[in-house]
C-alpha cells in the first residue's frame, strides 16, 4: 500500500468510527423517543423502523450506479449531509408526519453510506490488506456504537424531550464532521465503465451482476446470514428471551453489550485465523457456531434450569453471535470486492447492501411473532437456518476460484525460494 493510500485509509477509518459513535447516541433509544417521549405511540414507532428499511430499499439500487459513475466520495458526501439533516430534523420533530419524513432521510443517508464507504476501502486497499481493512472497519463500528450508546444512556431523560434533541444533534454533528474528514481523502478511482450504445443506464451492469453465479449465490447466502442474525437481535430473539426465558429488559442490554465486547476483543485474533483459511469454510464454520448459539438459546427458554442459568445462556447466545460476526467481517466484504469486475465494486457493494436491508426488513416480521409465541418452533427453525448457512457456504466454495476463496494462495505463488517460485520448488521436491 502506498503512503497516500495508507493516509486515505486512516481517514476513512477515523470517519467510520465517528459516524458509528454518532449513531450509538440514538439507535438504542429511537423506539422510546417516538413512542413515549413524543407521545406518538407504538404504531408510529414501528412505522419509523419500517421507513428506515423502505428508504434503504428505494435508494440502494440507484446508489450503486451513482458510485460507479461519479465515484464513491461524492455519493458519500451527499449521503452524509442527507443523514445529518434527517437526524437533526428527527430530534426536533413532534408530529407523526415530520418524524416519518425525517426517518426516511436519515435511513436513506445511512443506507448509502455503507456501499460508498465499502467501495472507498476497496479502492484504498489491495487484496493483501483488504481483509484487515474491513476487520478494522467492523471493529471501529462496534466500538463507536458501544461508546456512543454508553454516553447517550447517561444523557437521556425520558421526561425531557430536549435531552433527546441533544442526542440527535450530536449524531448530526458527527455526520458533518465525517463530511469534513472525507472531503480531505484523495482515494484512487477505479476505471469508469461505459454503457454500450443504446443500452439503458445501469442495465448492463445489473445484468452482468445477475449473470455472475458466484455473486448471486453469495447474495443468497448473505440474505440468510443477515436474516438469521441481525434480523433477530431486536425482534424475535429479544421477544423470545423476554417471553420464554424470563429475561429482563436490562439483561437484553447486557446481552447486546456482550455481543459488542466479543467483537471488539476477538476481532483481530480471529483475523489471524481467518486470513489463512478458505472463505467458504470460514462462513460454513459461522453457520455451525450460530447453530450452537440457537441451541444455547433453546436451553435458556426451554430448559428447566434456574433463572441464573437461563440468563447466562441467553447472554452466551449473543456472545456466540458476536464471534461469528467477527469471522464474517474480514470475509464477506472482501469477497464481494474480489467478485466485482474492474470498475463495478460500487454496484456490487450496493447490491449486497440491498440484500442485507431486505433481510433486516423481513427478519423481524417473521421472527418477531415466532419468538414471542411459538418458542420451540422458533428455535428449531433458526437452528436449521444456521445449518443451512453451512450448506450454502460449501456450495458457494465450488463457484469460487482458488484465489477468490483463499487470497493467501495468490500471495504465496509470488514468493520465491532461491529465485524460484514456491510452486516450482515444491514440484521439484516432489
Amino acid at each position: 500500500m502506498t503512503r497516500a493510500m495508507g493516509a486515505a485509509m486512516r481517514r476513512i477509518h477515523v470517519g467510520n468510527a465517528l459516524s458509528a459513535f454518532g449513531l450509538g447516541f440514538t439507535v438504542p433509544y429511537l423506539y422510546v423517543y417516538v413512542a413515549q417521549v413524543r407521545g406518538l405511540g407504538s404504531v408510529t414507532a414501528g412505522l419509523v423502523l419500517a421507513v428506515f428499511a423502505v428508504a434503504a430499499l428505494i435508494v440502494l439500487p440507484f446508489a450503486g450506479r451513482a458510485i460507479v459513475r461519479r465515484g464513491p466520495l461524492p455519493v458519500l458526501l451527499v449521503a452524509l449531509v442527507t443523514a445529518a439533516l434527517g437526524a437533526l430534523s428527527l430530534g426536533l420533530s413532534a408530529s407523526a408526519a415530520t418524524v416519518l419524513l425525517s426517518a426516511a432521510a436519515l435511513g436513506a443517508g445511512q443506507a448509502v453510506m455503507q456501499p460508498a464507504l465499502a467501495t472507498m476501502i476497496v479502492d484504498c486497499s489491495s487484496s493483501e490488506t483488504r481483509s484487515r481493512a474491513f476487520a478494522t472497519q467492523f471493529f471501529l463500528q462496534n466500538l463507536g456504537l458501544g461508546v456512543g450508546g454508553l454516553i447517550g444512556g447517561h444523557l437521556v431523560d425520558t421526561t425531557n424531550p430536549s435531552s433527546f434533541t441533544l442526542l440527535f444533534a450530536v449524531e448530526a454533528a458527527m455526520f458533518l464532521v465525517l463530511v469534513a474528514v472525507m472531503a480531505t481523502v484523495r482515494a484512487p478511482r477505479a476505471p469508469r465503465i461505459e454503457e454500450a450504445p443504446g443500452q439503458a443506464a445501469g442495465g448492463g451492469s445489473w445484468k452482468r451482476l445477475l449473470g455472475n453465479r458466484a455473486m448471486v449465490q453469495l447474495c443468497v447466502l448473505g440474505f440468510v446470514l443477515f436474516f438469521a442474525c441481525y434480523g433477530q437481535f431486536e425482534s424475535g430473539l429479544s421477544a423470545y428471551g423476554v417471553e420464554a426465558a424470563g429475561i429482563s429488559p436490562s439483561t437484553l442490554g447486557t446481552a447486546l453489550a456482550a455481543n459488542t465486547l466479543v467483537i471488539v476483543v476477538a476481532q483481530f485474533a480471529v483475523l489471524r485465523f481467518v486470513e489463512r483459511r478458505r472463505r467458504s469454510r470460514v462462513i460454513a464454520a459461522v453457520g455451525l457456531i450460530w447453530a450452537v448459539a440457537w441451541a444455547v438459546a433453546g436451553y435458556a427458554g426451554l430448559g428447566h434450569g434456574s433463572q441464573a442459568m437461563a440468563t447466562a445462556a441467553f447472554i452466551s447466545t449473543y456472545a456466540l453471535f458476536g464471534l461469528g460476526e467477527a469471522m464474517l467481517s474480514p470475509t464477506l466484504a472482501p469477497l464481494v470486492a474480489d467478485l466485482a469486475p474492474t470498475g463495478l465494486a460500487g454496484q456490487y457493494n450496493s447490491a449486497f447492501a440491498l440484500v442485507k436491508q431486505l433481510a433486516l426488513a423481513i427478519g423481524p416480521a417473521v421472527g418477531g411473532p415466532l419468538g414471542a409465541s411459538l418458542h420451540a418452533p422458533y428455535i428449531v427453525a433458526f437452528l436449521l437456518v444456521s445449518l443451512g448457512i453451512t450448506v450454502l457456504a460449501v456450495r458457494l466454495g465450488r463457484q469460487l476460484t482458488d484465489v477468490q476463496n483463499q487470497p493467501s494462495l495468490g500471495r504465496s505463488r509470488v514468493v520465491t525460494q532461491g529465485g524460484a517460485p514456491v510452486e516450482a520448488v515444491a514440484a521439484a521436491e516432489a
